[in-house]
């Protein structure tokens, strides 16, 4: 089978796209082309597949971009037997003439736009409703996989849930230290960044130190350069997922503290999963997904949101508890390995693929799915 991965939004050796669901393709030995902005984010594709740059998602620039991807796809599809595309914007750049198309669903962009605090009202209020009626498009035109069940009620349709798992290391997890703190993923104000930084000044005098793995939004940047200058943190920008893992091990603690927005709480986020697999302690805020597994589990701390001090509090019980701490981390990798470890996810993957796969491109669909 030959398959055409694409994205435009996404960084090209995101964990999902590249580590995961590639590699899986790979290993099935399937053929994989890649189009990916790779310009843009300075980097090669990997050994093995083939890669067509595209440029990176911005809204100033919609239709170079759009007509960029849909060139793009279209020598990437040529001899293609599936299309597998992670993005909302990419579904307006799809070509006419193209294989079976399958929209990996990861985010809810609707959700996220209605209660974003950067955008005026009137497009919180327009937007959403715009792409819901686009995402009941696609769900008619093409194969959908979702990344968690909870994207389940934005479809009608029964979809299978290909999950965000991890890659669980088989060892047990190197033990934790006591005077660092991680966290790795996108930062933004949305998901702590504010609090991040505040935890880390008053922190600083009992000498544990935080480490942030990730890119940031362009109103987040200022102030994670403010702080490294000032000696509060390290923020070390985006780290492919499998290096920044092997950053976080031997730390006494990850964090993943979102707020209470409508985009975060139906899902568990990938990176409470990743911590775990690397026999991390989680404190996270008491999202609904995230609050029941580390709770049922005690593998950490669960503190309110928006709460610095109370955050503050659970790391230092932590530095002062190493036998907590591995304690923690023993049963968070168990249920990781047990429950979430990627290859065992894989299999279904490819075979879902391979299923929806034809050998001949469909007709023609009619217009974009996106205006």
């Amino acid at each position: 089978m030959r398959v055409c991965v694409g994205t435009i939004v996404h960084h090209p050796e995101d964990a999902r796209i590249l580590h995961r669901q590639i590699r899986a393709l790979r290993d099935a030995g399937h053929e994989v082309t890649y189009v990916a902005p790779f310009v843009h984010r300075n980097v090669v594709p990997p050994a093995g597949v083939r890669g067509i740059d595209v440029p990176q998602w911005a809204g100033s620039r919609h239709g170079r971009t759009v007509a960029a991807a849909r060139a793009a796809l279209r020598a990437g599809c040529r001899d293609a037997d599936l299309l597998l595309v992670h993005d909302l914007p990419i579904l307006s750049a799809l070509p006419r003439r193209r294989p079976p198309v399958v929209w990996d669903v990861r985010d809810d962009v609707a959700a996220a736009l209605g209660s974003s605090p950067a955008l005026p009202a009137i497009t919180r209020r327009l937007l959403p409703p715009l792409v819901r009626r686009a995402e009941s498009r696609a769900e008619r035109r093409l194969h959908l996989i979702l990344a968690d069940a909870s994207h389940r009620d934005r479809f009608a349709g029964d979809h299978p849930v290909i999950p965000d798992a991890a890659l669980v290391p088989a060892a047990p997890p190197p033990a934790s230290g006591r005077d660092r703190i991680v966290f790795v993923g996108r930062l933004s104000q949305d998901r702590g960044a504010a609090e991040m930084v505040e935890m880390a000044r008053r922190l600083r005098p009992h000498g544990v130190r935080l480490d942030l793995i990730g890119s940031a939004d362009r109103r987040t940047r200022p102030l994670l350069r403010d702080a490294q200058r000032a000696g509060l943190l390290d923020w070390f920008g985006y780290v492919p997922n499998a290096h920044a893992m092997r950053m976080a091990d031997g730390a006494l603690a990850g964090l993943c503290l979102p707020h209470d927005r409508p985009e975060h709480r139906p899902a568990l986020p990938a990176k409470t999963l990743d911590y775990l697999a690397r026999g991390l302690p989680v404190i996270t805020t008491p999202l609904p997904r995230a609050a029941s597994l580390i709770g049922r589990l005690d593998c950490g701390v669960i503190v309110p949101f928006g709460d610095v001090d109370a955050a503050v509090r659970a790391v230092l019980r932590l530095r002062d508890d190493p036998e907590r701490r591995a304690m923690m981390g023993a049963r968070g990798h168990a249920e990781a390995r047990a429950h979430h470890h990627w290859p065992d996810h894989a299999p279904g993957f490819v075979a879902r693929l391979e299923e929806w796969a034809a050998p001949v491109p469909l007709p023609a669909l009619g217009p974009p799915l996106l205006a």
